[in-house]
């Protein structure tokens, strides 16, 4: 176990990346919109792996997306299933939007293929009960797209939980997100309508922020939920200044822009929640964990982007004296969403374990879920995890 000076020494070396270049791996995408994007850069970095073909349910969107990158002779299809049968490919990236995750993981799982598919995992615990279940009768790697966990800072706070420095967690307080910032506008309504998303700021931001904690404590099983979300800026024109046709956007708004939850998890663990697109504060809190042995604060950001927002604290006595540590930023040139791809080309070169598994999101969905039912319901629920 690694000591504190050993954790704080600026000259640690962090884990570097392979490259298997033997054979090049096909590669499909399943939804071309915008987070594509970022797939389709990523790609392009990994000279193992080559973009063979994508499909989008919207006629020549497909085509477009390619031919933004200059790939004129990449297969395009408006079927994800028609692809997923005239392909040969080792593994494809779902970028769908939220309510289509579930189908287009499973069928492509169930064709043989491998999959990174974007976050939140689902939108129910149903869905992601479903996919799990398909992965262990595949036996397909599956991973889930949660690039802030290849931030070093991030990977900083697990190892100082992990250290012991803070001795036994019991409570921790997180969540975040932006005075404004509804990802919304005239030509993109995915994000905020039911019928596409399913889920707002809980599952677009909320998801990364209990994974940042949860990661960290080693995922306790969920128990209990005291869950709200609301929706007054989003269905408010003035929950979107300076944006173009505000009002008309604010017709279609029918998800959440705001959560908070109070969680109870195994092991006597209390987790306070909240996260939001639109807030009139600049953020809920910082980021805390308190130990038996000591606390560590971790800065809000400005706008929730899978980091911290300043030097790291611990709290702890020495010597019967209360001293405070500081953690400083590691300031490494690292694209987490290149880590992000590498570490899953990696796992389906090497026929190793996804880099995130569902094993571990399954509990982060479980407790958006339970968000959801409790608010809906206006109590606590017990956290109900279905087999698979």
């Amino acid at each position: 176990m690694a000591t504190l000076t050993e954790l704080l020494d600026p000259n640690q070396k962090h884990e570097t990346e392979s490259v298997k270049s033997t054979r090049k791996l096909r590669i499909g995408i399943i939804g071309t919109g915008g987070i594509a994007h970022a797939h389709m850069r990523s790609y392009l970095n990994c000279p193992d792996a080559e973009v063979v073909c994508g499909a989008d349910i919207v006629p020549g969107k497909a085509q477009a997306f390619f031919e933004e990158f200059g790939l004129k002779d990449v297969h395009c299809y408006t079927s994800h299933k028609e692809m997923l049968a005239k392909e040969k490919l080792d593994a494809v990236s779902v970028c769908t939007y939220n309510r289509q995750h579930a189908p287009c993981v499973i069928d492509a799982m169930n064709a043989g293929i491998d999959v990174l598919v974007e976050k939140p995992f689902t939108v129910t615990i149903e869905e992601a009960t479903e996919i799990i279940k398909t992965e262990k009768k595949t036996g397909r790697i599956l991973s889930i797209g949660f690039q802030p966990r290849f931030d070093p800072n991030m990977r900083m706070i697990k190892k100082i939980v992990e250290s012991g420095e803070l001795g036994k967690i019991y409570y921790i307080q997180t969540g975040g997100g932006r005075r404004r910032g509804i990802p919304a506008s005239l030509k993109k309504f995915s994000f905020i309508q039911d019928e596409t998303a399913g889920i707002g700021a809980l599952a677009d931001i909320g998801c990364y922020s209990l994974d940042m904690v949860l990661n960290a404590i080693g995922y306790p099983k969920p128990l209990t939920v005291s869950g709200f979300t609301s929706s007054y800026f989003g269905t408010s024109p003035e929950g979107y200044p300076g944006v173009e046709g505000a009002e008309e956007i604010a017709k279609h708004f029918s998800v959440d822009d705001f959560a908070g939850a109070f969680i109870r998890l195994e092991g006597g663990i209390i987790l306070d929640f909240r996260i939001a697109w639109a807030m009139n504060i600049n953020t809920p809190g910082d980021t805390i964990l308190l130990g038996t042995k000591g606390g560590l604060r971790i800065p809000s950001t400005d706008c929730w982007n899978g980091s911290v927002g300043g030097p790291m604290t611990i709290y702890h006595q020495v010597a019967g004296e209360s001293v405070e540590t500081v953690v400083p930023i590691i300031r490494e040139n690292v694209n987490c969403f290149d880590r992000k791809i590498r570490t899953f080309l990696d796992a389906v070169h090497n026929r190793t374990s996804a880099p995130v598994p569902s094993s571990q999101i399954f509990y982060n969905q479980a407790i958006i879920d339970g968000i959801v039912k409790s608010g809906k319901l206006g109590k606590e629920v017990e956290i109900v995890l279905p087999e698979c």
